[in-house]
C-alpha cells in the first residue's frame, strides 16, 4: 500500500473524539502526550482477577512465605514492565504503532511471520477475555437481583461485554487514557474495601508463619507473575507515539513500571494472603466467580465490579492494539474498522465457548499459550534492534513494496527473520502445555522454573545481535 493510501485513513487525533490514524506516524505538532499519563494506562492493563489466582499459587502450589511473596510482587513487575517500557520508547522515536515499526526491523514481508502470530494469539485473548467479563456479568445480575443464567442472558452478557470494549477503543487513544485513569481510581477503592476485610478475617499469625520456600520456587514464582507483563510488549509503542520525541526515556519506563507494579503488588499479595484460608483460589477454573460465592455481599459486589471493570479496560488496550496490527498485515481499513474487525471475532468465538463448546475453552487456552511465544521471540529481536536504531523513516514505514527502504532482501530482514524463528523454536522446547510439552520443559533449570520466556527472549536477542544485519536508511527523521 502507497504512504497516500495509508493517508487517506488519517486525522489528527488533537481535537477528535474519534481517533481516525491508522500505523501512520504522529506528526510532532500532534504529539503532545506526558510520560505521567503511562501510569494510569499500566495500572488498568493489569487490573485482572487472575493476578490473584496467581498470588495464591505462590503459596498454596510454590509454597512461598508472605516476604517472598512480597520480593516476588516487587520483581516481576520490574522485570516485565522495565521491559515493556523500554520498547516504548520505540514509539516515541518514530510515532507510529509496535508492529508498524516492526516492519523496520523484520522488513515489509517479514514483519507479517511475528505480526499474523501476535494477532491470531492478542483475539484469542481478548476471546477468552471476553467470555470471563460476560461471566462476571452474569454474576453480579445473580447476586444482587436473583437473575439465573439463561442462554439469551448469556448472548446478551457477551454482547454488551464486546460492545463496551469496542466503544472505547474503537472512539481511540483519549478514550481509552480517560477510562484507564477512572478504572485505577476504582481499583483503588476496591484494594481499601480488601484491606479491611484481609486485616480483620485473616489469621496474620499463620500467614507470617508459614515457612519460606526453596530459591528454586521463589524463581518460578517470579516468573510466573512476570510472564503476563511480556505479552504487551509488542503493543507498549502504540501507548507511547503522541510523546513528544523529547520526552524523558527514564520517565517513560519509571512510569509504566509504576503503573504495573501498584496494581501487581496488592493483588499477588491479596492473592498470597486469601490462599492461606482458601487454598482453593489457585485452583480455580473461574476465579471471578468463585469469588464472588465466598465474599460477604458488601465485598463481592464492588469486587465483580471492579473485575469487570479491569476485563474491560484489559480488552479495550488489546483491541486498540490488534486493530494496528490487523492493519499492517495489510486490511486495507480505517483504523475504528480495524478494531470492529476484532471486536466480531471476538463476539463469534465468544459465542461458540460460551453456548456450543465449552469443554473446549481448555483446549482454546493451551493453543493460546503456543502462539504466546511469538510475544517474547519478537520483544528479543526488537529490543536488540532498539540499541542500534533510534529513528524510523516514515516513508519508508508505509511503502510496503520494493521502494521502500526497509525491504531489504524480496522484503525480508533475513537476520531479524532467522533469530525470530530460532527464538520461537527455543520458546517451544522448553513449553508446557496440554496440546503439546517441549522436550527441554522438564530436567533443567529453564524448564523446572517456567522460564521458557526467558530463554526465547534471549536467545532471538543474542542471534539477532551477532547476525550480519542489512544498513538502515541512510536518511531516518
Amino acid at each position: 500500500m502507497s504512504p497516500a493510501a495509508h493517508r487517506e485513513h488519517s486525522r489528527p487525533a488533537a481535537g477528535h473524539r474519534l481517533e481516525t490514524r491508522g500505523i501512520e506516524p504522529v506528526p510532532d505538532a500532534e504529539r503532545t502526550g506526558r510520560p505521567r499519563g503511562l501510569f494510569a494506562t499500566w495500572a488498568a492493563a493489569n487490573i485482572t482477577v487472575l493476578l490473584l489466582t496467581v498470588g495464591a499459587s505462590l503459596s498454596v502450589t510454590y509454597g512461598l512465605n508472605f516476604w517472598q511473596a512480597l520480593a516476588a510482587g516487587l520483581a516481576a513487575p520490574v522485570l516485565a514492565f522495565g521491559l515493556v517500557g523500554l520498547i516504548g520508547i520505540a514509539g516515541k522515536r518514530g510515532g507510529a504503532p509496535g508492529m508498524a515499526l516492526s516492519r523496520a526491523v523484520f522488513g515489509q514481508r517479514g514483519n507479517l511471520l511475528p505480526g499474523a502470530l501476535i494477532w491470531v494469539a492478542r483475539w484469542g485473548w481478548e476471546t477468552i477475555n471476553a467470555v470471563t467479563g460476560a461471566y462476571a456479568l452474569l454474576a453480579v445480575l445473580d447476586i444482587l437481583f436473583e437473575v439465573r443464567r439463561t442462554t439469551a442472558l448469556t448472548v446478551l452478557a457477551l454482547v454488551l461485554f464486546v460492545l463496551a470494549t469496542f466503544v472505547i477503543s474503537g472512539t481511540g487513544i483519549r478514550a481509552v487514557q480517560r477510562c484507564t485513569t477512572w478504572a485505577t481510581a476504582l481499583f483503588a477503592a476496591f484494594s481499601l474495601l480488601v484491606l479491611v476485610r484481609l486485616v480483620a478475617a485473616t489469621d496474620w499469625a499463620e500467614v507470617f508463619g508459614r515457612p519460606a520456600g526453596s530459591t528454586a520456587a521463589l524463581i518460578t514464582g517470579v516468573g510466573l507473575v512476570a510472564a503476563g507483563g511480556i505479552s504487551w510488549a509488542p503493543t507498549s509503542p502504540d501507548f507511547t507515539r503522541y510523546l513528544p520525541r523529547t520526552a524523558s526515556s527514564a520517565a517513560l519506563v519509571r512510569h509504566t513500571v509504576g503503573g504495573a507494579a501498584v496494581v501487581v503488588l496488592p493483588l499477588v499479595l491479596m492473592g498470597d494472603v486469601m490462599g492461606t484460608d482458601t487454598p482453593r483460589l489457585a485452583s480455580a477454573a473461574d476465579p471471578v466467580s468463585f469469588l464472588g460465592e465466598i465474599l460477604p455481599l458488601w465485598l463481592a459486589v464492588p469486587y465483580l465490579l471492579t473485575a469487570l471493570a479491569g476485563m474491560v479496560l484489559i480488552n479495550a488496550m488489546s483491541m486498540y492494539s490488534a486493530g494496528f496490527t490487523a492493519q499492517t498485515l495489510g486490511f486495507r481499513v480505517p483504523r475504528p474498522w480495524a478494531v470492529l474487525l476484532n471486536a466480531v471475532i471476538s463476539l463469534a468465538l465468544g459465542s461458540v465457548l460460551m453456548l456450543a463448546a465449552t469443554s473446549f475453552l481448555g483446549s482454546f487456552i493451551a493453543f493460546l499459550s503456543l502462539l504466546a511465544v511469538a510475544f517474547s521471540a519478537w520483544a528479543g529481536v526488537f529490543g536488540v534492534d532498539m540499541l542500534r536504531r533510534t529513528s524510523y523513516d516514515p516513508a519508508a514505514l508505509l511503502d510496503t513494496g520494493p521502494t521502500s527502504a526497509y525491504w531489504y532482501r524480496g522484503g525480508f530482514s533475513p537476520a531479524a527473520v532467522t533469530a525470530w524463528a530460532v527464538g520461537l523454536a527455543t520458546g517451544l522446547l522448553f513449553l508446557r502445555s496440554d496440546w503439546f510439552t517441549g522436550p527441554f520443559a522438564t530436567g533443567n533449570p529453564v524448564g523446572a522454573y517456567g522460564l521458557g520466556w526467558a530463554a526465547t527472549i534471549t536467545v532471538s536477542g543474542l542471534l539477532y545481535a551477532l547476525l550480519p544485519k542489512p544498513s538502515a536508511p541512510a536518511l531516518e527523521i
